[in-house]
């Protein structure tokens, strides 16, 4: 069976972010990861890690103004000096936290810019981004987002970014694969995961329609873990979806749980 960790910035919402780790942890997770650790101190999160034994399996680069709808900056000709900041903050906060990798979510593609220097200024910030990276010993992910939930986003198939990370040619960059994205972008979930499986890092999940928990929706999961089990991934899978009650109360989809 799949190994689970609890996205943070998704469950159990219903108390502050630094009270989650006790949460998950009592509700049986032994992994946690969010979106971005930034808001709060290194030393802070790193405590209740430790306190809560629970390990970081991932977090994102800084993504631009995330309230004003901003979803990444790597693909913004004329943002490269902020996200190369981005990139050493990110760092920063890994080495504290002991996380082995970071996502980067590229953005939208910004209206009316040149496409080519669009797609320049995107490889150009991830082959910095994977140097960097490299040398701190970490993995980078790039992630494909569906273009429903969030229209212009510059990735949006796993085909794609595949292309992307092959132009990049670094040997630590990875496809993180989200279930509930590429199930509304392509389906084919089971094909791509076994024929991508070397290629992927790190696996998301939620049920489509609505993204709240396994089970809710069109997804068969049973079966998606049963496969990812007979493939060999041994990775952890990032719940990353909106309990659709109390986070506590939606958890039976979890085998034994």
């Amino acid at each position: 069976m799949p190994q689970f960790a609890a996205n943070l910035t998704m469950l159990f919402n219903e108390v502050p972010f630094l009270d989650r780790f006790g949460l998950a942890a009592r509700a049986g997770f032994q992994a946690v990861e969010f979106m971005f650790p930034y808001p709060y101190s290194a030393a802070d999160i790193l405590a209740r890690l430790q306190e809560q034994q629970l390990q970081l399996v991932l977090h994102n680069l800084p993504a631009g103004d995330w309230d004003a709808g901003e979803r990444g900056i790597a693909c913004i000709p004329g943002r490269e000096r902020e996200f190369r900041t981005g990139v050493g903050q990110a760092i920063e906060y890994a080495r504290v936290l002991g996380v082995p990798q970071l996502n980067c979510l590229v953005g939208k593609t910004p209206a009316g810019a040149d496409i080519a220097e669009v797609h320049a200024t995107l490889v150009e910030n991830l082959r910095y981004a994977a140097t960097q990276l490299a040398g701190a010993g970490l993995k980078l992910l790039i992630e494909p987002v569906n273009s429903y939930d969030i229209p212009g986003f510059h990735l949006n198939r796993s085909g794609q970014t595949l292309a992307l990370i092959d132009e990049i040619g670094a040997a630590n960059v990875f496809l993180q694969y989200d279930i509930y994205h590429m199930q509304r972008m392509e389906g084919e979930l089971a094909a791509t995961l076994t024929k991508q499986l070397p290629r992927i890092a790190h696996i998301q999940l939620a049920d489509n329609p609505g993204r709240n928990e396994p089970g809710t929706g069109e997804i068969n999961y049973p079966f998606l873990f049963a496969h990812l089990d007979r493939i060999g991934y041994r990775g952890w899978i990032g719940c990353e979806y909106k309990p659709a009650g109390r986070t506590e109360a939606g958890l039976s989809w979890i085998p034994n749980h």
